[in-house]
């Protein structure tokens, strides 16, 4: 089995081709690479790893324990298929920001995941560009097709996965794409659980100190007519250690309309009309995904594209 990729983006200066060979493999074979030296200050990802931990433990652990008896999902017997073993909030930030809504977040805490998003937002759009460079595309036009009439939609979904004592009857997370552009996930050093589905095989994403994850959403899937595509995924729950999850979402505005690139689609294709990936209003397509977020992504893809010949 071929080694999970991990980038040192800092190479980009000096060993430009190399690292950019390294980009496109990971976005074509895997859909998934861990970043390094990607401009985030290291001490600043320190501050937000413990005020994630420190507002778990004063605000979220009770509840989540209180959730497990309540729901008596501590001795399980049977497979538990739809619940998930976490603990989650979420942080809208655009196109407007809901930070200032989010109860029980210290001002601190309010104001390093702020500066967090905007230093992961400027980070996507980087890293956006890469992959336009890479395709052939020009410059911003991935950034561009995510726009919608306020810009992309930015999100954060802050989780906690607890010590699990059956970690055989219930998934931390179960097995899914994402449904929109690029996320970038900031994980626990220490604690591992997430698995992405590789020629067959559950394969470990490595916990490593510091690093972005980046995995690609069914958007990019669409836009780049299917070179780059979007993994499944899940998170194993572990016996012991909890797990911190920091996942942003940089995804097209609601009312951005996704289809292939037309320098990305083939003539012959284009006009046999087949194997394309349909045209549709993002919004409708997240619809859709609210409901079957957990199953195959290809039946997705298939109604958006009945949705656009009846149109």
């Amino acid at each position: 089995m071929a080694k999970f990729p991990v980038i040192n983006l800092e190479k980009l200066n000096g060993e430009r081709a190399a690292t950019m060979d390294l980009i496109k493999d990971a976005c074509e074979n895997w859909g998934f690479f861990e970043v390094l030296n990607h401009g985030i200050p290291y001490e600043f990802m320190d501050r937000v790893e413990s005020l994630t931990k420190e507002h778990y433990k004063k605000c979220m652990e009770q509840r989540f324990k209180e959730l497990v008896a309540s729901k008596a999902l501590e001795g399980l017997q049977a497979e538990v298929t739809d619940m998930d073993w976490e603990s989650t909030f979420y942080l809208r930030h655009l196109p407007e920001s809901n930070m200032a809504e989010i109860p029980d977040l210290t001002d601190e805490h309010r104001k390093v995941m702020k500066e967090f998003a905007l230093k992961l937002e400027k980070l996507a759009e980087e890293l956006l560009d890469l992959f336009c460079e890479n395709l052939g595309l020009e410059k911003g036009y991935l950034k561009k097709a995510f726009y919608g009439a306020k810009g992309p939609t930015f999100g954060t979904k802050v989780s906690n996965y607890p010590p699990c004592p059956t970690p055989d009857k219930i998934k931390g997370l179960r097995a899914h794409t994402d449904a929109g552009g690029i996320i970038l996930l900031f994980q626990d050093p220490q604690v591992g659980g997430l698995q992405l589905l590789k020629d067959g095989e559950w394969v470990d994403v490595p916990p490593l100190r510091h690093s972005i994850v980046i995995n690609l959403g069914d958007q990019l899937e669409v836009i780049t007519n299917g070179k780059y595509k979007s993994v499944e995924h899940r998170v194993i729950a572990q016996t012991d250690g909890a797990r911190m999850s920091i996942a942003s979402f940089y995804n097209p505005g609601s009312d951005a309309v996704i289809y292939p690139a037309p320098a990305l689609v083939e003539k012959e294709e284009e006009e046999e009309k087949k194997g394309l990936y349909p045209k549709f209003v993002f919004e409708e397509y997240m619809k859709l995904y609210g409901v079957l977020k957990f199953q195959a992504k290809e039946p997705r893809f298939e109604a958006m594209k009945a949705r656009e010949a009846t149109a």
